[in-house]
């Protein structure tokens, strides 16, 4: 809470407070008509406003500012405050005190009169919640991008139109070098669909492309390029802001040309844009002879593609800053989308979602604190399998699972490779405990944006 000095606030006698939009008149209670000689008739319709706040004499509460109004000529302003679900009018001077609408102060009754205590600091959370609100319209489908830059390689990109052009005059033209280079680079450290195959779990081959899968995915590009600066480094993320210097080069244009652009959004994410995993539905290949994308909808592409990634990064940052709050909230989220390639060589987007609970949570034995519980959430559709879930939980040397299939076929295959999947895990010296598919889809909760974005955890 920020230190700043005490500040009076005088409840105005008998007015109406204005109200935000959207809440509820809470009128104050007339004066009453008995009162003993000399009493102020002020002071005792504060009271009574106060009163019906429920909070006593020298009590504290905490407040939202709903509204600063500035009195033209008056050294003092009347500030609109939200207390305990009613609004309530109150006039003070706060001189140098910054008071904005969405704060959240600390008051103190004092008599018939507020005392301003202190301003809370932002939570560490809030700017990562607004930039995650910001992003959250205008994601891409990173499938159904990949797809659309794949096809981009081979047929070009046709300019944009100019006034008076004709469209026949708009013939496609191959990517820029930079750009091709460094979509090539990307997808040639895709993993295709064979690489692993069961049983090679333990091999150091199939741990080392896991973790390379994993690093390269873009959610941890920031991050690896401080530790690596380098121009090429491998990674989707940086890639894909790699093509868009290329083509804004081209054009001659530089990064604010970008970001005048409206990114494009796929209608699921909007839907949907914190639901996590969730299912996207395949994408189409493109058509050898259709129409080329234009330069323009190719960046407004990458832009969306971008987003997705950031707004991954930024959702796994809030639900690890609600670790500590309500239970039983993991410890630590990753939310990652590993793309990879069909034998047709095609992309495709397995979205994988960690959690780490910690067993104090839990009300486990002292002796068992430091222990953790990892909790895996895979999905994938794929091609002839259709829509699969994966939910694995490991504790300890335990292991469960659960495999979720939308194809009857697909579940019936699963149960006659569950002995396998029960020795794979059992080489890996775990011990299965519970191992067992279900048809359809599991629900996972999406995340609810709070409006409340400081901490009131004073």
């Amino acid at each position: 809470m920020s230190n700043i000095k005490s500040v009076k606030m005088k409840l105005p006698s008998s007015q109406q407070p204005p109200v935000p939009q959207g809440q509820k008149t809470v009128s104050p209670a007339p004066p009453t008509e008995t009162m003993t000689q000399g009493r102020d008739p002020v002071a005792l319709s504060a009271r009574q406003q106060l009163e019906q706040l429920q909070l006593a004499n020298r009590e504290t509460t905490l407040a939202r500012v709903a509204e600063v109004i500035s009195r033209q000529g008056a050294a003092g302003s009347d500030i609109l405050l939200d207390v305990r679900g009613k609004s309530l009018l109150v006039q003070a001077a706060i001189g140098r005190t910054e008071l904005e609408t969405g704060d959240w102060v600390k008051v103190l009754r004092a008599g018939n009169e507020l005392q301003l205590m202190g301003k809370l600091a932002p939570a560490p959370e809030a700017g990562i919640a607004r930039a995650l609100a910001q992003r959250m319209p205008w994601q891409q489908d990173l499938q159904g991008g990949l797809t659309r830059l794949l096809t981009s390689l081979t047929q070009g990109l046709k300019p944009d139109a100019l006034p008076g052009q004709p469209p026949s005059e708009r013939t496609a033209r191959p990517m820029p070098e930079a750009a091709r280079q460094a979509l090539q680079q990307v997808l040639s450290r895709l993993p295709p669909g064979t690489t692993i195959q069961p049983g090679t779990g333990a091999q150091d081959q199939t741990l080392q492309q896991m973790k390379q899968w994993i690093s390269e995915s873009g959610l941890f590009a920031e991050s690896r390029l401080a530790q690596t600066p380098s121009a090429s480094l491998p990674d989707l993320k940086l890639a894909i802001g790699r093509v868009i210097t290329a083509l804004l080069a081209q054009q001659g244009e530089g990064p604010e040309g970008f970001n005048r652009l409206t990114p494009l959004a796929s209608p699921e994410l909007v839907q949907a844009p914190l639901q996590f995993p969730q299912a996207m539905a395949l994408t189409p290949p493109a058509s050898a002879d259709g129409e080329p994308t234009t330069v323009g909808q190719m960046l407004r592409l990458l832009a969306g593609m971008l987003n997705r990634i950031t707004v991954n990064q930024l959702h796994s940052q809030v639900l690890t800053a609600r670790a500590g709050g309500e239970a039983p909230a993991p410890v630590s989220t990753l939310l990652l989308e590993l793309p990879w390639l069909t034998p047709q060589n095609e992309p495709r987007i397995a979205q994988v979602r960690i959690e780490q609970h910690s067993e104090e949570q839990r009300g486990q034995s002292s002796q068992h604190k430091a222990a953790s519980e990892w909790r895996l959430a895979l999905a994938m559709d794929l091609d002839e399998a259709g829509l699969m879930h994966f939910d694995v939980s490991l504790r300890h040397q335990s292991v469960s699972a659960r495999v979720w299939a939308e194809k009857q076929t697909t579940l019936r295959q699963i149960h006659e490779e569950l002995p396998l999947l029960r020795q794979s895990l059992t080489d890996l010296g775990l011990e299965v405990t519970d191992l067992e598919c279900r048809r359809g889809s599991p629900e996972h909760p999406a995340t609810r944006l709070e409006h409340r974005l400081v901490d009131t955890r004073v």
